[in-house]
């Protein structure tokens, strides 16, 4: 799998030099006192419905304070009846037997030890309690304007996933003072892009979009202070290693894989999330998505196989997915809805949500 990364970072690494990013950049994330208040940058357009572009256009915030028939079988029964009868679990593997970079031999222990190992990954879902200067309000904007930031760095998608992984993990063991919070925020980016990416931004592009309220002191002091805090532990399952594999469960198509990574990055925004498990939380995404492409209640024996969830166990989650993607388009913080009612992703934050699935 890692063989997979490279050829895909392999692609990305003709892409613009970092280093050259307009430097008109005004603004930084975390202020000192008060309120939260927005500025928002007067380009042509927003910055998620372009392909390419200056980091001038990002938002910057400043805080204070199935149609798938391949399961079921429809037969006609003695008598004249339709029988609905399932269809044996399909092997979602057996196309790529021939794909060295599949490790078809390894792909179930790979995700069984994934799913052993995803508690280690997790916080308390009550950490920010401990923190006595920065809220969960803070942190939503935050990882709202690293999405943003990531989407214009055109870095891979894990190392989103992972970034968020790294601030959650170090909120929890350390406290931040709010002037603070966006140093965690950038550093915890690059630590992602050191582990996951082939081109890595330099530090001087994250000091360059915080406004240079940092210096490249502040970074790397906060970069050691990070990675020992963590010890070093950057190997985690994060929801997206969960998602590609269960994608390829349900058949998916490009429509319904950016529906699902939508509905994940809105969860990734917000704090109450972060009592559900990565895999929990990649399966409902894809539940979720199905539902609102469909509008029908979608899920397979060969998807509950593949994710070991059953719809039951998944319906609380889906149902704030739900609520997130009712709501996204409205109030303060639109970086998710803004990449993805881009064409580049097929706008999937104008599809409907699943509004039936509130009232089951």
């Amino acid at each position: 799998m890692d063989g997979v990364k490279m050829v895909r970072g392999m692609e990305q690494i003709q892409r613009r030099a970092l280093s050259s990013i307009d430097q008109n950049i005004t603004g930084a994330l975390l202020r000192h006192s008060g309120s939260v208040n927005k500025r928002e940058y007067r380009g042509k357009d927003e910055v998620c419905n372009k392909k390419s572009g200056s980091l001038d256009d990002i938002e910057i915030a400043d805080v204070e304070e199935s149609e798938d028939d391949n399961d079921v079988t429809v037969i006609d029964g003695t008598d004249g009846m339709d029988v609905e009868m399932e269809a044996p679990i399909t092997d979602i593997d057996c196309s790529d037997s021939n794909d060295p970079l599949a490790v078809v031999e390894y792909v179930d222990d790979i995700y069984a030890y994934y799913k052993k190992t995803e508690l280690s990954s997790c916080v308390s879902p009550n950490y920010m309690v401990r923190q006595f200067d920065i809220n969960e309000k803070m942190r939503a904007i935050l990882i709202d304007w690293l999405i943003e930031v990531h989407y214009k760095f055109e870095l891979m998608e894990e190392t989103l996933f992972l970034t968020v992984n790294l601030i959650d993990r170090f909120l929890e063991r350390c406290t931040v003072i709010r002037k603070k919070l966006q140093l965690v925020g950038m550093t915890a980016m690059l630590l992602a892009c050191k582990y996951e990416e082939v081109s890595v931004p330099i530090v001087e592009d994250f000091v360059l979009i915080s406004d240079k309220a940092y210096t490249r002191k502040d970074v790397l002091d906060m970069e050691k202070l990070m990675v020992n805090t963590l010890q070093f532990n950057m190997s985690v399952p994060t929801p997206y290693v969960f998602m590609r594999g269960f994608l390829k469960a349900v058949h998916s198509e490009e429509k319904l894989d950016f529906l699902s990574f939508f509905l994940v990055e809105l969860c990734m925004v917000e704090y109450e999330t972060l009592k559900f498990q990565p895999s929990l939380l990649a399966a409902a995404a894809i539940y979720t998505a199905q539902c609102s492409l469909w509008q029908i209640r979608t899920w397979t024996k060969t998807s509950e196989r593949h994710t070991k969830y059953t719809e039951e166990q998944l319906l609380e989650c889906s149902k704030l997915m739900v609520t997130y993607h009712q709501k996204a388009g409205s109030g303060k913080l639109k970086g998710v809805h803004r990449k993805y009612s881009s064409y580049k992703f097929g706008y999937a934050a104008k599809t409907e949500p699943a509004l039936f699935l509130l009232d089951l």
